[in-house]
């Protein structure tokens, strides 16, 4: 056995050690029943495992820290990513040998980063490195899931079939992203403006009229009052806010970022009144869809649900997973395991339920995301209009107070002036 540090990727974030193993590919796949995505793999005291692994290490090193070109380049588009995978599908199904498909993709690529990722994973793998090893030297592209479905379908030989159901994966994901875009895109139109247009009569309309009503030297009601102390404060500390509110940005931005912040942060989405739901369905959906496709991809249950609490894109979610991991090696069934976690509906387990008893698994698991999927779809279609009332009722309120409090003192003036 030799001694092998390696760094890697988990559900909990970045991970690194050491372990034993005969060979750096017996490594791997000791990390992957671990739940844990490997990064690099090399033997312990700064030898490299191999030959390809030493290879592949000096490339990356000589590469300089901060490439002003590769920086200006475009980012990789999900739609990058999603024909890279039904084409190497393609290729793969028709004969074609790796290197030469992946020369093909990078003459053909639009994208000038993917073409370099592209260059970058050929040589890689022409030093003698496994794909899924390759692909994930470059995590901002290749999420944990896609280099463990890869890593599957190299241990399985059924490469090709593995990419095919990456780019119905992928396909769903894009779907989801637009429908949300498209739902959000009238309900923050309408907050964008009415927050343009309380910022243009606190700074603009509001000490016009202050002005007027003070020169009269009658008592103001109590809405104008509000309006006036409202704009005063604007104009003398506006920018104090403004200051405020990018540092709060950053700071909650920040504190996301971090494991802990972004564990609450998860779990709070859930608990939204409108958007929740949507969420949590959403996340059901791609929890349901990204299991499904790991069974049958012939993935182990136990590796599969870390794989799966790799890409369900919610902390909380993922910790809830990984708890049934831990159950389910300890020799509990799936249901139970699900049962205790508390984040699952009944139908999933039900479905879980049957799919335990019939052997049928991974197809139940692929009609509830079809089911979530397109409960989802229908929710971001009427978002709109859950919200559309919400946004109404505020927009009343603005303008009653508005009117309160720049009419009253009209109308009060306009008495007094009758009178004399």
């Amino acid at each position: 056995m030799i001694a092998f540090a390696y760094t890697g990727r988990s559900a909990q974030g970045s991970v690194s050690g050491t372990l034993e193993a005969a060979t750096p590919g017996a490594a791997a796949d000791v990390l992957m029943s671990r739940g844990v995505t490997p990064l690099t793999i090399r033997q312990a005291g700064g030898k490299a495992a191999s030959t390809a692994t030493a290879a592949a290490g000096s490339a990356l090193a000589a590469k300089p820290g901060f490439d002003l070109q590769a920086w200006m380049q475009p980012q990789v588009q999900p739609v990058d990513k999603l024909l890279f995978s039904r084409q190497l599908h393609t290729l793969l199904k028709s004969g074609v040998p790796i290197l030469r498909a992946l020369a093909g993709l990078q003459d053909s690529a639009v994208n000038p980063r993917m073409k370099q990722t592209l260059l970058e994973v050929r040589q890689s793998l022409g030093s003698g490195i496994e794909l899924s090893m390759c692909l994930a030297q470059h995590p901002k592209i290749f999420d944990g899931f896609y280099v463990a479905l890869v890593r599957v379908g190299e241990m399985t030989g059924r490469l090709e079939e593995v990419f095919l159901r990456l780019f119905h994966h992928l396909e769903f994901e894009q779907f989801m992203g637009q429908q949300v875009k498209s739902a959000l895109r009238y309900p923050m139109f309408v907050i964008a403006a009415m927050f343009g247009a309380v910022t243009v009569i606190n700074v603009m309309v509001i000490p016009a009229f202050a002005n007027v009503f003070k020169s009269f030297g009658a008592e103001l009601p109590l809405a104008t009052r509000i309006l006036v102390a409202g704009s005063d404060f604007t104009l003398h500390y506006g920018w104090a806010v403004l200051v405020a509110c990018a540092l709060g940005g950053w700071a909650l931005r920040r504190w996301v970022g971090t494991p802990e912040g972004k564990l609450v942060w998860d779990r709070w989405k859930l608990r939204l009144p409108v958007a929740g739901k949507i969420v949590r369905k959403a996340t059901l959906a791609r929890f349901s869809r990204s299991f499904s496709l790991s069974l049958k991809s012939g993935v182990p249950v136990e590796q599969a649900l870390s794989v799966v609490a790799a890409t369900v894109d919610n902390s909380h979610m993922a910790q809830k997973i990984d708890g049934m991991r831990v159950s389910v090696e300890h020799g509990e069934s799936i249901l139970r395991a699900a049962m205790t976690s508390g984040v699952f509906t009944p139908i999933v387990l039900q479905m879980i339920a049957v799919g335990e008893e019939t052997g049928a698994l991974d197809e139940l698991m692929d009609e509830v995301a079809g089911l979530y999927t397109n409960d989802v779809q229908y929710d971001l279609k009427t978002l709109g209009q859950q919200i559309e009332p919400v946004l109404i009722v505020f927009l009343g309120i603005l303008v009653l107070v508005l009117a309160l409090g720049v009419f009253l003192p009209v109308w009060d003036l306009g008495r007094v002036a009758l009178k004399h």
